[in-house]
C-alpha cells in the first residue's frame, strides 16, 4: 500500500511527475498481484485487496493532482480487470477506496483549520477517518466472508462520493 501524489494543476505538471506517481501508485499494483497472483492461481485460491482512493472515482479539485486520480482509477479498473480473468481460477480481487483519511499522505491535514473545514463542510460524517476504521471493509473484502464478491470497489469515505 505505497502511494504519491504531486499536487499541481494539470497545466504545470510535468510528464515526469506524471510517471513517477503512476509508477509507484499503478504499476507497483500491477507487478504485485502479477507476483502473488501467480501462486494464487496455482493453487486454486486466494484473495487480493488492492488500495484504491475515492479520487479513482470522483474528482478531487480544489485539490489539484489529476496524476492521483488517474493512478487510483487505473487501480480500480485494473483491479476488475484482473478479477474476471482470475475468477474461474479461485482468485479474487477487489478494491478499497478510502477517503479523507489521517496518513502519512494527508500530514497536516488533521491540524490545518482550512483543511478541517473542507472536510467537515463536504463529508456526511464531518471529520477525517481514522486508520482502524479500514479494518473491517479490508478484513471482509480478504477474508472468506465475502467468497462471492470479486471485481468489486469498496468505498470507506465517510459518505463523501453519497452526497
Amino acid at each position: 500500500n505505497a502511494g504519491i501524489t504531486r499536487k499541481v494543476p494539470i497545466e504545470a505538471e510535468t510528464i515526469e511527475d506524471f510517471r513517477e506517481v503512476m509508477e509507484v501508485n499503478t504499476t507497483a499494483i500491477w507487478h504485485l498481484c502479477k507476483l502473488a497472483g501467480e501462486s494464487m492461481v496455482a493453487n486454486k485460491g486466494g484473495s487480493i485487496v488492492n488500495v484504491a482512493s475515492i479520487l479513482g472515482m470522483i474528482a478531487g479539485t480544489p485539490i489539484k493532482q489529476a496524476n492521483y486520480a488517474a493512478s487510483k482509477g487505473a487501480v480500480i479498473a485494473m483491479s476488475r480487470e484482473i478479477a474476471v480473468q482470475w475468477a474461474r481460477k479461485g482468485v479474487r480481487v477487489n478494491s478499497l477506496c478510502p477517503g479523507w483519511f489521517v496518513s502519512e499522505m494527508t500530514a497536516g491535514m488533521d491540524t490545518d483549520e482550512s483543511s478541517q473545514k473542507f472536510v467537515m463542510q463536504n463529508s456526511p460524517i464531518p471529520r477525517m477517518g481514522y486508520e482502524h476504521e479500514l479494518d473491517g471493509a479490508l478484513l471482509f473484502m480478504a477474508s472468506d466472508a465475502s467468497s462471492f464478491m470479486t471485481g468489486q470497489s469498496v468505498v470507506v469515505d465517510g459518505g463523501w462520493t453519497a452526497r
